[in-house]
């Protein structure tokens, strides 16, 4: 499917451009701020090709999964009527995308808003650095293969210019981190981003890097910290003593600044003449913070972040068997509520401050546990030849192995699966257990860089023996249990195996009846049939005695999201099944629980009796026709044992649609009442 017509049916399963506030996306996700949720069909969103899962949230917001093509997907989605310029058009006020989505997210959204506001700052401050930082690793873990190698020693002090050149393809991303982080910071708090960005520069300036001499400076006084192997400078500014920190890598100095950055800015906003206000904001802005933020956010900042790093660091020395289990069990939790970000602000926090990391080892426990249970629904996908299943697994797969990102595994398959979990809790358990026991004596497994955790970035762990085989380990585990206990409950696989059925009788009502004999046929072609009972072919009857009931009261998701046509289901009351229309039979299952009509000009009626009652293999259903037979309204179709239906378990709601629903201006389903076979239950409109 092309990614307009993704775009397409996404836009209408979530009720049109009219009820976007605000369409983004991040790494993986179409992120949207509706007017109003309740109109969104899940059912048919979470149906549409290229959708690898729907996840509501809090207030009027809602996340659609589509994987590493989200870009295109969004580019198409701006292109369609309504929604150009990420959905500012469809505002109608004039105002950026920025603008729109501030606004909406301003709105209270239930008992734990600042919850949610809180996470998303942490999480959109860091998710546009995704890209960069992906990169970065990928270029350190080339860097870590040819160490290893010993064809360069990248940690020696006197590596050639050259070599010190490829450096600077990733150091980059780390040392300018805090100034990304701010700017992306001020961006979510609807702040000039650009002055959140140069605040934090300010700290990293040469001149400022430079207050560190002291034979420059005789009044700057440095100690050194015997914990953290790390030298602390003071230098003396107008008489107040200024603690000079390394900023470089850090990430929790440039959240504080900007929160705090924030509410000066709103004030100086509103109490500052308009005319003046784009001299005198930034000007006063960076006046009062570059020193605030230098003489105490900077150092707190530093502060907190070492204290986590130095807390973790101690669990991780004096209990590493119970860190190294505890890490890779909370992630599958924390990972789909967004509450990871903390962790990972910690890993570059640890790298900047103590040289390397210890979260990260434990961590890739998890990432190779949730590719393996994806592995695992591949493998079944392919055995049951589900192929939307099998494509949604490939290309998380690929995204997890190569590129370290759990996201389209988790949004795609294993939270909509939630039989997975638990064996993936198992693999995640075992690679934890394996770095405990093997890194008993190494003190667990670490690393100098920040790094996704992918097959591509194994060489940057140390010892990268035990990472290799921790990971393994927890691949390979949820992988087989995956395999064994499969990812589906047996309603699960029943509700799989019944959709297909249905779907394949939708495709054979279409593919295997002979068209209608156009006009200019000739003599001797076949008459055009005309219906016995003289009712119009836009009028059809009920093919059951019954109590009529809408498709969003059935029991079966398939017919309910109609995607097999708009029609009615009924609760039946006789044994009967009768032709709703006159056609020519294009389909009979031979277990007697689906049929296929076509009238002569056009009308394509399916029947399936039950719901999921293909199981009972015709036990019960005695078939009163053949397929190619030509019948006429009110003929026998099947005679239904509903007592031996509703004894083996099933749901006796016969459904009834038109399958080709989209070849006409419109079906009307007449649903609520009490009816008797052939009554009229659905109009046509042409």
């Amino acid at each position: 499917m092309s990614d307009i017509q993704t775009a397409k049916e996404i836009l209408a399963a979530i009720g049109g451009a009219e009820n976007v506030a605000s369409l983004t996306h991040c790494a993986t996700r179409l992120r949207f701020e509706l007017v109003d949720a309740g109109r969104v069909d899940s059912a048919t969103l979470d149906a549409v090709d290229g959708v690898l899962g729907v996840v509501p949230q809090a207030g009027d917001r809602l996340q659609v999964v589509i994987g590493g093509g989200v870009q295109t997907v969004f580019a198409a989605m701006n292109t369609l009527p309504g929604m150009g310029g990420g959905a500012a058009k469809a505002s109608g006020d004039g105002m950026s995308d920025a603008d729109v989505k501030a606004a909406a997210r301003s709105k209270a959204r239930g008992k734990v808003a600042w919850l949610d506001s809180f996470f998303e700052y942490l999480s959109d401050s860091f998710r546009p650095l995704l890209g960069v930082l992906l990169g970065a690793s990928l270029i350190i873990a080339f860097a870590a293969v040819l160490d290893a190698m010993h064809i360069v020693d990248f940690r020696a002090a006197d590596k050639s210019a050259s070599w010190v050149f490829v450096d600077t393809l990733w150091r980059a991303v780390f040392y300018f981190l805090p100034i990304m982080v701010a700017y992306n910071a001020a961006k979510k708090l609807d702040i000039d981003p650009w002055l959140g960005a140069t605040v934090m520069a300010a700290l990293m300036t040469p001149e400022f890097i430079g207050l560190d001499e002291v034979e420059r400076f005789p009044d700057t006084v440095c100690v050194t910290n015997e914990l953290l192997g790390t030298s602390s400078c003071t230098a003396n500014i107008f008489g107040l003593p200024l603690q000079l920190n390394d900023y470089s890598g850090n990430v929790f100095v440039p959240l504080i600044m900007v929160a705090v950055l924030a509410v000066l800015y709103r004030v100086l906003k509103k109490i500052i003449p308009t005319n003046v206000q784009m001299v005198f904001v930034p000007f006063i802005s960076m006046g009062i913070m570059i020193p605030l933020t230098a003489f105490i956010i900077g150092p707190v900042g530093v502060w907190l972040g070492n204290g986590l790093g130095v807390g973790l660091a101690w669990l991780n020395t004096n209990a590493p068997f119970v860190f190294a289990l505890i890490i890779p069990m909370i992630y599958p939790f924390l990972v789909p509520l967004g509450l990871h970000w903390p962790l990972n602000a910690l890993m570059l926090v640890n790298i900047q401050s103590l040289g390397y990391d210890f979260i990260q080892g434990p961590m890739g426990a998890w990432n190779f546990a949730c590719f393996g249970a994806t592995a695992g629904v591949l493998a079944l996908s392919i055995r049951d030849k589900e192929t939307q299943m099998r494509q949604t697994a490939t290309g998380a797969l690929a995204a997890g192995l190569l590129g370290g990102i759990s996201e389209p595994s988790l949004y795609g398959i294993h939270l909509r699966f939630k039989r997975i979990y638990p064996l993936m809790l198992v693999g995640c358990f075992s690679g934890g257990l394996t770095i405990a026991l093997l890194g008993l004596s190494s003190g667990g497994v670490k690393t100098e860089a920040f790094a996704f955790t992918s097959l591509l970035t194994i060489p940057v762990f140390d010892p990268m023996w035990i990472y290799g085989i921790a990971i393994a380990v927890a691949f390979f585990v949820a992988f087989t249990l995956v395999l064994t206990f499969d990812y589906r409950t047996a309603e699960q696989k029943a509700e799989a195996k019944a959709a297909k059925a249905a779907a394949k009788v939708a495709d054979r009502i279409t593919a295997t009846t002979p068209a209608a004999a156009p006009a200019h046929a000739p003599t001797h072609a076949a008459p055009a049939v005309v219906l016995t009972d003289g009712e119009p072919t836009e009028v059809i009857g009920a093919p059951v005695a019954g109590k009529v009931l809408s498709l969003d009261e059935v029991a079966d998701p398939v017919f309910a999201s109609r995607a097999l046509g708009e029609g009615v289901g009924i609760v039946p009351t006789e044994a009967r099944i009768v032709a709703p229309i006159s056609g020519v039979m294009a389909t009979v299952a031979s277990s007697g629980h689906a049929f296929g009509i076509k009238s002569d000009d056009g009308v394509e009626v399916l029947i399936h009796v039950g719901i999921d009652t293909v199981q009972m293999n015709g036990d019960g259903f005695d078939v009163a026709v053949t397929k190619k037979q030509r019948v006429t309204k009110g003929d026998l179709l099947v005679t239904v044992d509903f007592a031996k239906v509703e004894a083996a378990g099933y749901d006796t709601t016969t459904m009834m649609t038109v399958t080709n629903t989209k070849a006409f201006a419109g079906v009307e389903a007449l649903t609520g009442t009490g009816v008797r076979a052939g009554d009229t239950v659905v109009r046509i409109n042409r």
